[in-house]
């Protein structure tokens, strides 16, 4: 990811006032270095095959080679990306590609700052071991043994829980205080009376709600502040 703890960022725009926008907020951030700024989307790809960049701002309408082509040939490059555009339309494809945010123009600093905020905290979250351990449900007539980085989220209905996992969903009888105390705090934080989460599944959170694996989750009152302390998304 880093370099020296360095973020390397890279631009790219065919508009030159936005490049001009987002390499100014780059340079007067600590922590991050710009690479390359550009309107070349070939250009952009050459910076990325050769791993020259950590994170790429990239603009979605580029004549040629769109944003959506660039992100379609990451594959599985470690190569983050932020969109930037001027147009809502494109969210879909945002979580689509697993971008780290969507900054709509005229981007303020203070919106750039959050989107460099995610970025740091994805990358520290995906350069960390996975969580590892399991908990013991009753479901029916037999205990299931379910592994931590295999749940997703979990949903409390009245005395029940529905956990929902990368392998489906699982039923229990248990309060979701219990479950609060069982697992780990290190790998799991409750947003809501009706939610907990894995905090390596989360993709994103914004305003009152949090994204993981494409459903939007809300995020109550009495735990946001909390929640933006323990994810560093402040």
């Amino acid at each position: 990811m880093e370099h020296h703890n360095v973020l390397r960022c890279l631009v790219v725009d065919d508009e030159h006032p936005a490049i001009r926008l987002l390499a100014g907020y780059i340079k007067k951030t600590p922590g991050l270095q710009l690479v390359l700024q550009t309107t070349s989307a070939n250009q952009a790809l050459d910076a990325i095959q050769n791993g020259l960049a950590d994170l790429v701002f990239l603009d979605i309408q580029m004549p040629e080679i769109t944003g959506i082509d660039i992100m379609r040939s990451l594959n599985n490059s470690k190569i983050k990306v932020i969109i930037t555009t001027a147009y809502t339309e494109y969210a879909l494809n945002g979580y689509e590609y697993d971008v780290i945010d969507y900054l709509l123009k005229p981007i303020t600093f203070d919106r750039f700052l959050i989107g460099i905020a995610k970025a740091k905290q994805r990358m520290e979250s995906s350069a960390m071991p996975p969580c590892s351990g399991y908990v013991l449900l009753k479901t029916e007539y037999k205990i299931q043994k379910v592994d931590y980085e295999t749940i997703l989220y979990i949903e409390g209905l009245g005395d029940y829980l529905v956990f929902y996992l990368t392998t489906g969903k699982l039923l229990t009888l248990e309060r979701m205080k219990n479950m609060e105390q069982i697992l780990p705090d290190n790998c799991f934080v409750r947003i809501h009376k009706s939610y907990i989460v894995n905090i390596s599944k989360i993709s994103y959170f914004e305003k009152l709600k949090i994204v993981v694996a494409g459903k939007h989750l809300p995020v109550g009152d009495t735990y946001k502040s909390a929640l933006r302390v323990k994810l560093g998304w402040q």
